[in-house]
C-alpha cells in the first residue's frame, strides 16, 4: 500500500510543526518555510530543509531536532540541506509573522521598504510594543544577521526587524 501526498502531509506536518527554529523558539521551521519536502520512502522519511541565509549556523540544530522529533515518533530519517532556490521571507507563513510580532520582532516589510527603512532612515516598521511606526533604526544587525535593532521614539522600547530577504 503507499501512502499518499494527503496521508503524507496529515502525518508529517503535526510532526515538523512541533521543531522550532532554535533563534526564534516561537516559530515552527514549518511557520518560517525552512522545509522545502517530506516525504516518506519505506518507513524513511526524508526531509529536505534550506536555510534562512547561507552559513546560517542554526540549521545544523534544526537537522538535529527534525531528526529527533521524527525518531520520537517512529522513523528514520535522512536530513538534506538544499540551497536553490533560496530561502526568503515570503516563505514565513501568516502564522508565523503574527508569531514574530506577538514575540517581539518585527515581521519583514518588502523588498523595497526594506531598503528604505535600512539604508535611508524611512520610519515604516512598527512597534512590536505599541504599534507605533514613529520607530528608528538603531543597528542594522540585530541579536542574529538576519535581523536588525530598531527602538521606537514613542514608547522608547527596542526591538528586532526581521530583514526582508528576496
Amino acid at each position: 500500500m503507499t501512502t499518499t501526498e494527503q496521508n503524507i502531509d496529515d502525518i508529517l506536518v503535526p510532526i515538523l510543526e512541533q521543531v522550532s527554529d532554535p533563534e526564534i523558539p516561537v516559530l515552527s521551521i514549518m511557520d518560517m518555510g525552512v522545509v522545502r519536502s517530506a516525504v516518506i520512502e519505506n518507513n524513511t522519511v526524508k526531509v529536505q530543509i534550506t536555510p534562512t541565509y547561507s552559513g546560517c549556523p542554526a540549521m545544523d540544530v534544526i537537522g538535529d531536532d527534525i531528526k529527533a522529533a521524527l525518531k520520537h515518533a517512529g522513523y528514520d530519517s535522512e536530513v538534506e540541506l538544499i540551497l536553490h532556490p533560496a530561502w526568503t521571507t515570503d516563505w514565513i507563513t501568516p502564522r508565523g509573522r503574527k508569531a514574530l510580532e506577538d514575540y517581539g520582532i518585527a515581521a519583514p516589510l518588502g523588498p523595497e521598504a526594506d531598503k528604505d527603512v535600512l539604508l535611508h532612515g524611512k520610519r515604516f516598521v512598527k512597534c512590536t510594543n505599541c504599534g507605533s511606526q514613529n520607530t528608528r533604526l538603531v543597528s542594522q544587525f540585530g541579536s542574529t544577521a538576519c535581523k536588525a535593532q530598531f527602538q521606537c521614539d514613542d514608547c522608547q522600547e527596542p526591538f528586532d526587524y526581521f530583514k526582508c530577504l528576496k
